[in-house]
């Protein structure tokens, strides 16, 4: 979306540098993804290796991006924490000097990576602080820009308005048309916001397991340029680790400053549901389920959610999620506003 929408989509595909660290419904496997979790990656620098579409996660381990590799025409290409915030630095120093970009730009959803470190709502600052210490590091210009002010439930936006500059562009429905066919599987919940507020909902959206409230406002679809050095300033997770050699030693660090890791939780949640029994999805007593649910969310004055709530909320396995999706928007097709479900107004025969 960004690429459409500051480059014109056209000319060379992007090179998306990102984490593989999917949502345990995808991963069951606690934390980040490295080169030894997958085959058929393709080597591009000395430490850097991209995820064409034929790569293949290692069971148990699951990863949406050979998917993504698949369906977009960009190279994404695996940022590997394994050796903390030095490695991260030297995958792009060698992609800097492989590549020689025009442009490099980081890009967060929702404004996390411009946390402090002690906000009581900040759920993820890890990922975040590892890659802000990192691209600090570099020799070369790297534009720090923030999408959907918010939308990720962790910074409210209105703490984020003196940390930014003003909007430099809006997403609109166009832009998001790049990305609509992945938005119908992929389980991001904040882009899935992020394309949804460019495509015109508004509401209030309810998301992740503890079902955090999330505005979807005028606010949702803007782009806004940020302070790198500021950023680094501020947070202080990412100043403690710029010199970390271990993803554990970076870890270690947010215990300390944040006082937890979200990768601690994502142990934690990974041996509960590896003790829940398989469920079958029943879609008459599915349906009943839902009605409550969303009799409960009016009361909370919630107008969407997604799926992955629902999932959630249900009580389902995460590896029902798309059977669920498919059983609601075979039933109540008129609720579903591309990604998200809207709550219905009133009560809905099972």
């Amino acid at each position: 979306m960004l690429d459409a929408a500051l480059y014109g989509g056209g000319g060379s595909p992007a090179v998306i540098l990102t984490y593989a660290w999917d949502r345990l419904l995808i991963d069951p496997v606690p934390g980040p993804r490295g080169p030894a979790n997958f085959t058929g990656l393709r080597p591009l620098t000395r430490s850097v290796w991209t995820v064409p579409a034929e790569a293949k996660p290692i069971a148990p381990a699951g990863s949406t991006l050979p998917r993504l590799a698949a369906e977009l025409p960009h190279t994404f290409a695996l940022i590997d924490p394994e050796h903390g915030a030095e490695g991260i630095t030297r995958q792009l120093e060698e992609l800097i000097e492989h590549l020689a970009p025009e442009s490099i730009d980081l890009l967060d959803v929702g404004g996390d990576i411009l946390a402090r470190g002690d906000e009581p709502t900040l759920r993820s600052p890890l990922a975040d602080a590892l890659t802000l210490a990192a691209c600090c590091q570099v020799n070369v210009p790297v534009r720090l820009l923030v999408a959907g002010p918010g939308l990720d439930g962790e910074i409210p936006a209105e703490d984020l308005h003196d940390r930014m500059g003003p909007a430099l562009l809006t997403f609109t429905a166009e832009h998001v048309e790049t990305v609509g066919s992945v938005l119908e599987w992929h389980p991001s919940e904040a882009t899935g916001m992020l394309a949804a507020t460019a495509r015109g909902v508004r509401g209030l959206c309810e998301v992740r397991d503890a079902g955090l409230p999330v505005p979807l406002s005028e606010e949702g679809p803007t782009v806004h340029g940020a302070d790198l050095d500021d950023a680094l300033n501020r947070n202080e997770l990412a100043r403690a680790i710029l010199a970390t050699e271990t993803l554990e030693e970076a870890e270690q660090h947010s215990r300390e400053i944040c006082g937890y890791s979200e990768i601690d939780y994502e142990r934690n949640k990974a041996s509960w549901l590896g003790s829940q029994p398989e469920q079958k999805l029943d879609p008459e007593g599915t349906l009943r389920q839902l009605n409550q649910f969303e009799a409960d969310a009016r009361s909370r004055g919630i107008t969407h959610t997604t799926f992955r709530r629902i999932t959630e909320a249900l009580g389902l396995n995460g590896k029902k999620r798309q059977d669920l999706r498919a059983l609601l928007l075979s039933s109540r097709p008129d609720q579903y506003e591309a990604p998200l479900w809207r709550i219905s107004a009133g009560p809905t025969s099972a």
